[in-house]
């Protein structure tokens, strides 16, 4: 059965309407840990898309269950950034709006969602959060 995402270990990723989401299983309070995993994964088994300048703009949710770890939101956002240059954009520095947050979850996961930007803004229609105060959701 093909459901769109390419899995390698904890990773996996899909491409669709313009975005690019990527899900890591589990947490960690080592943000270094995610830049090595996650580029592994584009460069051992990712087949999408390639990278385009212009702007992004990027979400990042660390969904966690029970206590929040304790995990610095600015150093995951690093590490995550680095990891898919290259692979969802040519440089760090196009990314033209960022919003990173911790939040309950139903597991432990961080979900990545990457979207062009087209003139100055996210493409008509296509919110990265579904809407004000509605933060996305992830598969």
């Amino acid at each position: 059965m093909n459901d769109g995402w390419t899995h390698h270990g904890k990773v996996r990723a899909r491409e669709g309407e313009g975005d690019l989401e990527v899900v890591v299983d589990g947490l960690t309070t080592q943000a270094k840990y995610y830049k090595p995993l996650i580029y592994e994964f584009f460069r051992k088994a990712w087949r999408g898309g390639r990278p385009a300048w212009g702007d992004y703009a990027v979400e990042i949710a660390m969904e966690y269950v029970g206590d929040p770890p304790w995990l610095d939101l600015d150093n995951l956002a690093k590490a995550i950034l680095d990891a898919i240059k290259g692979y969802a954009f040519h440089d760090d520095a196009q990314v033209a709006r960022l919003l990173v947050e911790r939040r309950a979850g139903e597991r432990e996961r961080i979900i990545v969602r990457v979207r062009r930007m087209a003139d100055g803004g996210v493409q008509p229609g296509a919110g990265l959060s579904g809407g004000p105060g509605r933060p996305f959701q992830g598969q």
